[in-house]
């Protein structure tokens, strides 16, 4: 989704004094006026420090909620600081393949931008298209452009409001003004549990997805086989955050399989 006309992106290199840049749009300023009172509260009551702040963002696309973790820089693990609903969603379960597929990925991410001026108020930009999806997704015709933004519409991105989003953000803000290079984004089609991956077993044979999969594939035949096979290596990345609070260890092997390790 185009979300940079006429906006200003900033990339994720990072300058020391990045909150005292980002505090120099409206839209951030407004965010600190009207919500920093109640994030640093959230903050004080879970013994997070700002000046130590490090966040991970886990979505589930059929649950429609966004989870931010959060731990302090010295600390071993991470202690859920707030659920998000997600306002809207477009395409449906299964990872993103295409440009224009209406798609929202799936995968291991992290937020690589941050937009004050978006379009959707205020925006977050994740790496898609990561290494794994250069390798499966279709060759230069990735599409670009996801985020996690204002608004309560979206196509392939994760909407949460223009109010929510003002939260969001400024967590963002602070956990990348405190050192933390990239906040990890880990997108999931539900909470991998045991019953839901039964679940998605049954979703994936129904006629209903087949024949979206089918139209977005302009007829093939579909492997539904394939959706589970990708699921279950994504559930072991979700196993080992569940176990541990810890996050997994990520890469991506030449066939564009993820390999994950605690």
């Amino acid at each position: 989704m185009k979300l940079v006309a006429f906006s200003i992106i900033l990339m994720l290199s990072i300058p020391t004094n990045f909150k005292v840049q980002q505090l120099k749009y409206e839209r951030v300023k407004t965010a600190y006026e009207e919500k920093s009172k109640a994030v640093f509260a959230l903050l004080s009551d879970k013994s997070l420090s700002p000046q130590k702040l490090q966040l991970y963002f886990r979505a589930f696309k059929k649950e429609q909620i966004l989870e931010i973790w959060a731990k302090n820089s010295d600390d071993k693990t991470f202690q859920l600081l707030k659920n998000y609903p997600i306002a809207a969603s477009s395409g449906n379960l299964g990872p993103k393949r295409k440009q224009g597929d209406m798609q929202t990925p799936e995968g291991f991410y992290y937020i690589e931008r941050f937009n004050p001026m978006s379009n959707f108020y205020l925006s977050l930009g994740i790496n898609y298209p990561n290494a794994s999806d250069k390798i499966l997704g279709e060759k230069g015709h990735l599409g670009n452009d996801i985020f996690i933004h204002g608004a309560s519409m979206t196509v392939g991105c994760l909407p949460m409001t223009d109010d929510k989003i003002k939260e969001i953000y400024l967590l963002a803000v602070e956990a990348k003004n405190a050192g933390q290079t990239e906040i990890p984004v880990h997108i999931f089609p539900a909470k991998l549990t045991n019953n839901n991956l039964v679940e998605l077993q049954k979703i994936v044979k129904s006629s209903d997805f087949v024949d979206y999969w089918s139209t977005l594939k302009n007829g093939q035949n579909i492997d539904t086989e394939k959706f589970i096979i990708f699921w279950k290596k994504l559930k072991e990345g979700y196993d080992i955050f569940e176990e541990t609070h810890q996050l997994p260890k990520i890469s991506v092997k030449v066939t564009g399989e993820y390999t994950i390790k605690k």
